[in-house]
């Protein structure tokens, strides 16, 4: 079997493990005929060209004979060891890549085009694998070892990655890195589907119009996506505050202040919380605040913030619909340490959202969002939604693939007026309604 087959397929047994054993003795060649001193001068383009060339010279010199597409995947993959990641580095070169997960030394995945395969690689030990995990978290001055057996991080390229080891992970040390697609605009997420003209008219209106929306979804559900678009129909001008735990938003404006929150030190301390961040936002003059995502306590500073002045703000938090995001924001609201009665955080949710966007994920791949919903309700009140849009799904036929369509349905009559107000029209598609009661059955929840 060639170098080349060898290296693709994962077959059990010898083949894998003998290229791992080749890859680690000219690695050790390699290390023995370089002087690691001038290598720590050059730049990183350089010290891998310095690297391919001197490990060429070993190969012709001392073998083995290979043609010359396995000399170069050798010589790439000896290099990838000794600089990058090893078998990782062609993952991360691969664009169409949005998640790589490695499940112990045998078992790696990637996600591409929201579908999940596994591909024919693995690391030759789990030694090797971890010092793969050890070289990516000492470029953040993190460590994982038994006393610290889980690290979240971002790395300075952007990728956030995820690591846990035994003794929690019992397939061995585990690895996820997720990649951050490119910032599309609404109208390219038109052409794949994931909204029509006539909602991306709408939603333009109420990112304008500053109408508080929350972006709901599953996870991989495209909530970071869609919430990056709508941010760029916020006028120029305005001062926007982000708030992440991984800077993940691309905005274009000019105005913008990017904060990320940080994880406590190896002596578990200098933790800064997405909380610490909202309340300090509100001291920074801000004319919207984006929270990537709410998860605790942030969640009632982030809604104060949205009924006293700050209107026209995002955020996005995990729910499977929309009545499902307001219950979620309610639970997540009393999380905070302020004792604030679980019932009156509905009056706070009332008060402070005005859509929910929500996503999904379907199980041919394909991101869209399933739903535009009001909350029309006041005070202490149970939740009313009123559904502006629906995505309506065909039976999935032979191709496997989700079809349908949206579905417009009219405007309460007292949203349609702020819009006005706002001197923002209404789309041809939506009507206008007088009566509540006429539009849903399901608009009382909580």
């Amino acid at each position: 079997m060639s170098l080349r087959s060898r290296l693709a397929t994962p077959d059990e047994g010898g083949p894998a493990r003998e290229d791992g054993h080749l890859v680690a003795v000219y690695r050790a060649k390699l290390l023995e005929e370089i002087d690691l001193a001038e290598m720590s001068s050059l730049a990183a383009a350089e010290r891998r060209v310095r690297l391919e060339r001197v490990l060429g010279h070993i190969i012709s010199r001392e073998g083995p004979v290979l043609s010359s597409a396995e000399r170069s995947q050798l010589i790439r993959r000896v290099v990838d060891e000794a600089l990058g990641l090893g078998v990782l580095e062609p993952l991360l070169a691969d664009a169409s890549i949005t998640e790589i997960m490695v499940n112990g030394p045998d078992s790696i995945f990637v996600e591409r085009a929201g579908r999940v395969e596994q591909l024919p690689l693995r690391f030759a030990s789990t030694e090797q694998l971890m010092q793969t995990i050890e070289r990516i978290v000492s470029t953040v001055n993190r460590r994982v070892d038994e006393s610290n057996p889980m690290v979240d991080a971002r790395l300075p390229t952007g990728e956030r990655v995820n690591v846990i080891i035994p003794p929690l992970a019992l397939t061995g040390p585990t690895l996820t890195i997720r990649r951050f697609p490119r910032a599309y605009t609404l109208p390219e997420l038109i052409g794949l589907g994931s909204l029509d003209e006539q909602m991306l008219m709408l939603l333009a209106a109420f990112v304008r119009a500053r109408f508080n929306l929350i972006v709901s979804g599953g996870t991989g559900s495209g909530k970071t996506t869609l919430l990056n678009a709508l941010s760029g129909l916020i006028p120029s001008h305005e001062r926007i505050i982000t708030i992440e735990d991984s800077a993940e938003l691309q905005l274009q404006q000019e105005h913008v202040i990017r904060l990320e929150s940080r994880p406590p030190n190896v002596e578990g301390k200098g933790q800064i919380t997405i909380r610490d961040l909202v309340r300090n936002s509100l001291r920074m003059r801000p004319d919207r605040i984006i929270v990537g995502e709410v998860r605790g306590g942030e969640t009632l500073d982030m809604l104060q913030a949205m009924s006293t002045g700050h209107d026209g703000s995002l955020a996005t938090v995990h729910a499977n619909s929309a009545e499902d995001a307001l219950m979620r924001l309610q639970t997540l609201g009393s999380m905070s340490e302020v004792l604030i009665p679980f019932e009156a955080l509905k009056d706070q949710i009332n008060s402070a959202v005005d859509v929910v966007v929500q996503l999904s994920r379907h199980a041919d791949g394909s991101r869209r969002i399933t739903e535009i919903a009001l909350l029309v309700s006041h005070g202490r009140e149970q939740f009313r939604v009123v559904p502006v849009t629906r995505f309506v799904p065909r039976p999935v036929g032979p191709d496997r693939v989700v079809h349908g369509h949206f579905e417009h349905l009219p405007l309460p009559r007292p949203v349609a007026e702020k819009l006005y107000v706002a001197n923002e029209p209404l789309p041809p598609a939506f009507g206008v309604v007088e009566v509540l009661d006429a539009l849903d059955p399901r608009q009382a929840i909580g």
